[in-house]
């Protein structure tokens, strides 16, 4: 898909769980830990993927992160802790990928 877009949520150092959209996940999480990121994430560094999903399109995407960002802390846990297993072993993969670079 050449359109496809993601939503994510990533665990900050601190904690706290940041979301944002992209075209591309792994160099936005490597952005993001790499201080280029949100300036929300520069100052909670190292952050961590823990989740995401896949969109067709950036406004799909988009409009998803508008719908989480507006979430309670305690409907994202539940979002993090209801994904599936397959997205859950993704995020670590990617994350595992990125502490190789």
């Amino acid at each position: 898909m050449k359109d496809t877009a993601y939503t994510y949520i990533v665990e900050c150092g601190d904690g706290s769980l940041y979301t944002g959209w992209t075209k591309g996940l792994k160099q936005r999480i490597k952005c993001h830990n790499e201080g280029k990121g949100a300036k929300y994430t520069r100052s909670r560094l190292p952050v961590r993927l823990v989740y995401y999903e896949v969109f067709a399109t950036r406004q799909e995407a988009m409009k998803r992160e508008y719908a989480v960002k507006q979430m309670e802390r305690k409907d994202k846990l539940k979002l993090l802790n209801d994904m599936s297993e397959k997205v859950r072993q993704e995020c670590r993969r990617i994350m595992d990928e990125l502490s190789q670079i």
